[in-house]
Formats: C-alpha cells, sequence, structure tokens
C-alpha cells in the first residue's frame, strides 16, 4: 500500500467524523465532537507510539467513528444494556471503518487487522487490541476523566475509585509509566485520587 491509501483513509476517517453535529470546544474553536476525539487519539499516539504503522495509526483514528449513530439512550440504563450497547458499538465501529479501507484501497487482511482492534478483540492477547487500549485510556485521563467526575456528583469516593482501577488494570505497565512520569496532563484536582487508586 502507498501514502495515498493512507492518506485517503485518514481524509475518509475524517469527513466520517465531520459529520458529527455534537460540537466541542477545544483550543479557541468548536469541532464536531468526533473528529476532536480523532485529533486526540491520533496526537496522543504520536507521543506514546511514534513508530507504530499505518494500520494502528488508522485504527487508532477511527476508534470512535460516527459514534453519534449508537446513542447510549437507545438502550437499558442497567448494566445488561451498558454491555449490549458497547458490544454492538464495537461491532459498527469496525464495521463501518472497513467499508472506509477498501474505499480506500487496502485488502482483507488489513481491513481485518484494523477491525480485530477496533472492535477491541483479544484485549491483553492481541498487541493491536491493547495498543488502542493503552492510548484511549491515556486520552480518557488527560481529557475526559475531570468532566466524566463532574459529570456524576452522586458518585462517592470509592465508586470513583472502582472507575479509576478498572481503567488502569486495562492498561500495559508502560502505560502505567507515561501516565505518571508527566508525559500526559493529569486532571489537577483528581491528582490525589488518581494516585490512591493505582497504589492500592
Amino acid at each position: 500500500m502507498t501514502q495515498n491509501n493512507y492518506e485517503l483513509a485518514v481524509e475518509l476517517i475524517d469527513a466520517a467524523n465531520n459529520e458529527d453535529t455534537n460540537l466541542e470546544s477545544s483550543d479557541g474553536r468548536e469541532w464536531p465532537k468526533e473528529m476532536l476525539y480523532a485529533h486526540r487519539m491520533s496526537d496522543m499516539q504520536q507521543r506514546y507510539a511514534p513508530d507504530c504503522d499505518d494500520a494502528m495509526k488508522l485504527a487508532l483514528r477511527a476508534q470512535h467513528i460516527q459514534r453519534w449513530k449508537y446513542p447510549r439512550s437507545e438502550y437499558p440504563m442497567d448494566r445488561k444494556g451498558y454491555h449490549l450497547w458497547r458490544t454492538n458499538l464495537y461491532t459498527f465501529h469496525a464495521d463501518t471503518v472497513a467499508v472506509l479501507l477498501a474505499e480506500a484501497g487496502y485488502g482483507d487482511e488489513f481491513i481485518d487487522r484494523v477491525k480485530l482492534a477496533v472492535s477491541k478483540k483479544s484485549l491483553k492477547k492481541n498487541p493491536d487490541t491493547q495498543l488502542l487500549e493503552d492510548v484511549s485510556a491515556l486520552v480518557f485521563i488527560e481529557h475526559y476523566m475531570l468532566a466524566f467526575v463532574e459529570k456524576h456528583p452522586e458518585y462517592d469516593e470509592e465508586k470513583w475509585l472502582s472507575i479509576i482501577k478498572r481503567t488502569w488494570n486495562k492498561m500495559t505497565d508502560r502505560a502505567h509509566d507515561f501516565a505518571l512520569s508527566g508525559s500526559i496532563k493529569l486532571p489537577e484536582s483528581l491528582v490525589p485520587l488518581i494516585q490512591k487508586a493505582v497504589s492500592s
């Protein structure tokens, strides 16, 4: 595959995410929400895994592709409904990016590899899936954890410690070291909680 295939794939992924009518402010401008998320994933990839290949660069950029088309509100608001939503959502993301990669000229083997990572299958066994999990967790901690906390004032400290531990346990030791080394910006008000969670 040539650089032209990669550039076309990025254009197609970005065009799909640019359709998001949900807006989020960052760096003094309004972004389509999932376009901003895709850029944050690519930025973290360049910082955390700058040498990864095109398949993983595209998988990371497409992780949330057109997520707004599968709203959580369409599923029961319980644990079973949450897990069903996530399972269907991951399949949707994988199938969506597969169509775009085929349009960009990639073959089945390349596409299947990206789909496996984006669908988050074989975590801890498949290095691609684990890399995607590491990068998405780092992006969550740096950009989204504080807003998530503020959105749920009803959660007590034990609940937050549990959430942070679950996120932490999905990451590799390398990602742990990266997060705690100053390589990402930890939400300042949550640093004591994060430190308590990861040390216990």
